[in-house]
């Protein structure tokens, strides 16, 4: 899908973003443990909180393939970042296109401006891929909803204000019975629990909640049991393709720095790009980056046209993935120990390429979807 002036001129912003911003602050957030909430006001001056927001909400209303690409921008700095910003913005495109016009306009305008960050929260101590063992509890009562449980492992979760939480209606009904509901953290019932062990990618803000006689209004109602499924699968959909397109944006960078490196370091009297194998395993990281970015393109082309990309986005989740753990680790051990240095991107993408393997269904199980969709003969 070409994009058009409007995405062209958001992707050089963020560019700009990216360069001016993240990618000088990324090395100092992994070693304080901070976290990259600072950026949210300048990532709603370029628009980013807004991307696929329609116009009337206050936002862009740009292509899912521009989204695409402002991830793989993003993450090429900072996957912690990218992951935390669209996170935001996935819940305003969300409220935009379910909530009710009075809960829209009370809510979205604090999101798209970056005063305020948002998770959807769907991962619990003892459900994680499997939709359906939700078990946070929403009951009926007068005036709306009340509900109970835990959530844990959800981006954002430090600082979230609004988040969107999914829970079970009917005990039993599986994901038949799951809703989605509107969350304040400021309200009654909501306790934030310790954050999640950082590690490399503190930026990625993962933590949990608990919610205790938690009360909805029946407007707080985002999407009912029946349509809640149907609206998490195609999120999810999207969310693997733009999560392939950050692992591009990992590798493509660390190809970079590799090249510039390999291009001025000397070695037995030649540079190191001189060294026939060692740019081979540029050649072959310079293939397969190819290769993953024309498939996020595929699935990003049917996102936009409205059709099914369930197949399209594992596949690419699942070769990006692979790629990015692949060629990472290959590409800082051809640096040798300079590679490991805080000032290059190495092992802070290599941790987050493991993390990309297992958010919004893993490996594993991404290869079982795949393998329905074979045609046996």
């Amino acid at each position: 899908m070409a994009l058009n002036t409007d995405e062209l001129s958001l992707l050089a912003q963020t560019g700009e973003l990216a360069t001016q911003h993240v990618a000088p602050g990324a090395a100092r957030w992994a070693r304080e443990r901070l976290t990259g909430t600072e950026l949210l006001p300048l990532a709603a001056d370029v628009g980013l909180l807004g991307l696929q927001v329609p116009v009337a909400h206050g936002g862009r209303g740009l292509s899912f393939s521009c989204k695409a690409q402002a991830a793989e921008i993003l993450a090429a700095a900072d996957f912690g970042v990218a992951m935390a910003l669209i996170n935001t913005h996935n819940v305003a495109e969300q409220l935009a296109r379910l909530a009710s016009p009075g809960l829209a306009r009370r809510l979205i305008p604090a999101l798209v401006l970056g005063r305020h960050s948002a998770c959807t929260a769907l991962t619990e101590p003892g459900a994680g891929s499997d939709f359906s063992a939700i078990q946070t509890q929403a009951m009926a009562v007068p005036g709306g909803w009340q509900l109970d449980g835990v959530k844990s492992w959800i981006t954002n979760a430090v600082h979230a204000e609004v988040i969107v939480v999914y829970a079970q209606t009917h005990a039993g009904a599986g994901a038949a019975g799951i809703a989605a509901f509107v969350v304040e953290a400021q309200r009654p019932g909501f306790q934030r629990l310790p954050a999640a062990e950082k590690g490399p990618i503190s930026t990625i803000d993962a933590g949990g909640f608990r919610l205790a006689g938690y009360r909805c209004t029946e407007e707080e109602m985002l999407s009912p049991p029946g349509e809640a499924f149907k609206d998490i699968l195609g999120a999810i959909n999207g969310a693997r393709t733009y999560v392939a397109a950050m692992c591009c944006g990992m590798v493509g960078e660390a190809l970079r720095v590799a090249s510039a490196f390999g291009n001025q370091r000397q070695t037995f009297g030649k540079s190191l790009l001189g060294h026939q194998g060692w740019r081979w395993q540029l050649a072959d990281a310079a293939i397969d980056l190819e290769a993953a970015r024309l498939m996020v393109r595929q699935a990003c082309a049917m996102i936009d046209a409205g059709q099914q990309a369930q197949s399209a986005a594992a596949k690419a989740k699942v070769f990006a993935t692979r790629m990015a753990q692949k060629h990472i680790a290959a590409l800082m051990h051809a640096m040798g120990a300079e590679g490991l240095g805080e000032n290059y991107p190495f092992v802070r993408h290599l941790a987050a390429a493991q993390i990309a393997g297992l958010v919004d269904g893993s490996t594993e199980m991404l290869l079982e979807r795949i393998a329905k969709d074979l045609k046996v003969p």
